[in-house]
């Protein structure tokens, strides 16, 4: 009696917890979503920024405004750090010179010399989710979700339309080989592996001391870059202008920058790093409003199609990842 009592209170547990990490999975997904959306709004500041410093400038600049704020974060988590193996140690130096340093500052003179081309940065960042998906397969051994090809061809096919609409682009594929669109190339890739090394990351470490760490072991890096261009601070000389400079890079490193990785990382604590990249997409859908919203420009009939594309993309996984991977992880830590 006592054996079938203890069998029922388990059973009874089972059910309850799985409910909890399942909506946990779906709100982590979404998590990711909100932390990406938080992205589309990062060239509005930059570009801004790009009239008063170079990219480098601008990207030290906005990790040592972050770092202040993690600092304390780091230090009261400083005990996390003694358990780090060799492959934790390189997974973070990819985090944070790839994926923090490198990427931002090839993203940030990505729009310096895309020459008004934007949409092009934007498609091509969405190379992301291949690069994730070979890596986290390989590295973190991830089965893809049921239907996530064609729902991945889908998201990218949105994706598309937002950027290019119902043209292809054969007029304009000289801007494929610029200099603008391979250093966004290169950008996308290092932050697709940044995703799969974060995934792996908090596994190990509190999502908070993943996020510190990101930016402030970028921290030397970025500055022997900028030390080693040895370009002038040319920062306005009027107290007006200074001052909204530096507001406008406080927003910067805040919003985009802070906030919207301590949501990601947060999200990546229950969700695949494969799935993650779609959540991901919800980054040009946020930057095609803000030039609409303080660009003028208006969307067009493909950016709206595009736009329910991907949303029924990401509601779509995430419904799945409620159903099916919340389940299988709760099953693997009962066992």
């Amino acid at each position: 009696m006592k054996t079938a009592v203890r069998n029922t209170a388990g059973t009874g547990n089972t059910g309850s917890s799985k409910w909890s990490f399942a909506s946990k999975a779906g709100s982590g997904f979404w998590l990711i979503v909100l932390g990406a959306a938080l992205w589309g709004v990062d060239p509005l500041f930059r570009i801004i920024l790009l009239q008063s410093m170079t990219s480098s400038q601008i990207v030290l600049l906005e990790h040592v405004v972050i770092a202040l704020f993690v600092g304390p974060i780091l230090w009261k988590n400083r005990g996390e750090l003694k358990g780090l193996g060799l492959r934790h140690v390189g997974a973070l130096l990819f985090i944070s010179w790839g994926g923090s340093a490198l990427a931002t500052l090839m993203f940030t003179m990505a729009l310096q010399y895309a020459g008004g081309a934007y949409n092009t940065v934007l498609l091509l960042q969405k190379l992301q989710p291949l690069f994730a998906i070979v890596l986290a397969h390989f590295m973190l051994k991830e089965s893809l979700p049921r239907n996530f090809g064609p729902l991945l061809v889908v998201a990218l096919g949105g994706t598309y339309l937002l950027t290019f609409g119902f043209t292809f682009p054969v007029g304009h594929a000289g801007e494929f080989m610029q200099l603008g669109s391979l250093l966004a190339l290169g950008a996308a890739a290092l932050w697709g592996g940044s995703t799969v090394m974060g995934r792996f990351m908090v596994g190990k470490l509190k999502y908070e001391t993943v996020t510190s760490l990101r930016f402030i072991l970028a921290l030397p890096l970025l500055l022997a870059v900028t030390a080693g261009e040895g370009s002038a601070w040319n920062l306005p000389a009027g107290g007006v202008a200074l001052t909204l400079v530096g507001v406008n890079l406080l927003l910067q490193a805040l919003l985009p920058g802070l906030l919207s990785l301590l949501a990601y990382y947060r999200g990546l604590k229950t969700t695949k790093a494969s799935v993650a990249t779609l959540a991901e997409l919800s980054f040009p859908m946020v930057g095609v409003l803000v030039n609409w919203l303080y660009g003028g420009e208006l969307l067009t009939a493909a950016q709206i199609i595009g736009f329910v594309l991907i949303w029924s993309v990401l509601f779509a996984i995430s419904r799945q990842q409620t159903r099916e991977i919340g389940p299988r992880q709760l099953a693997h830590q009962v066992a």
